[in-house]
């Protein structure tokens, strides 16, 4: 027996049960919820995410418990204190927060490339598009032949003279 298997056997809480693995542990006085999340799990731009949609339907405190721990507290402004009320207001902050956790870290993957693109379309270097280089190309050549681009019909060729002009 090693002795990470020895700490494990002598502290049988400190792993998670497979309720608290199935849905966010909250807790509950009867007029608010309020959860205590690790911030290695869940970052706290995610968790201020999740808040900030809540912010129309609750009251939402923010406390720090202990080092990379964010305890939130949700208050419902209308109605009553319902349990199941507040059960399903639980339920939908933990959706609300695996949705951000999971923006968050596609945005965190996918940041390079957003910022590649962004300075590519503001920052393009002095070619033009294929398009823009033939559109100026036949500006410029039909320029060169006549600057109003008046078409003479005696200047073109094999057009005939008008008649009793020299030409």
């Amino acid at each position: 027996m090693t002795s990470d298997a020895a700490q494990t056997a002598a502290e049988p809480e400190a792993a998670p049960s497979a309720d608290s693995l199935e849905e966010l542990v909250y807790d509950t006085d009867g007029r608010r919820v309020a959860f205590t999340l690790d911030e290695e799990l869940y970052p706290r731009d995610a968790i201020l995410g999740a808040a900030y949609l809540f912010v129309d339907r609750c009251f939402l405190f923010l406390a720090r418990p202990a080092d990379k721990q964010v305890q939130v507290r949700l208050k419902l402004k209308k109605g009553g204190a319902d349990p199941d009320a507040l059960e399903a207001l639980a339920g939908e902050f933990a959706n609300a927060l695996l949705d951000q956790v999971l923006r968050f870290r596609v945005a965190e993957s996918t940041g390079r490339i957003r910022e590649y693109y962004m300075a590519r379309a503001f920052f393009t270097t002095a070619t033009q598009s294929s398009i823009d280089q033939l559109l100026a190309e036949l500006d410029d050549e039909e320029l060169e032949d006549d600057d109003l681009e008046i078409e003479v019909p005696w200047e073109t060729p094999g057009a005939t003279t008008p008649e009793g002009s020299s030409g």
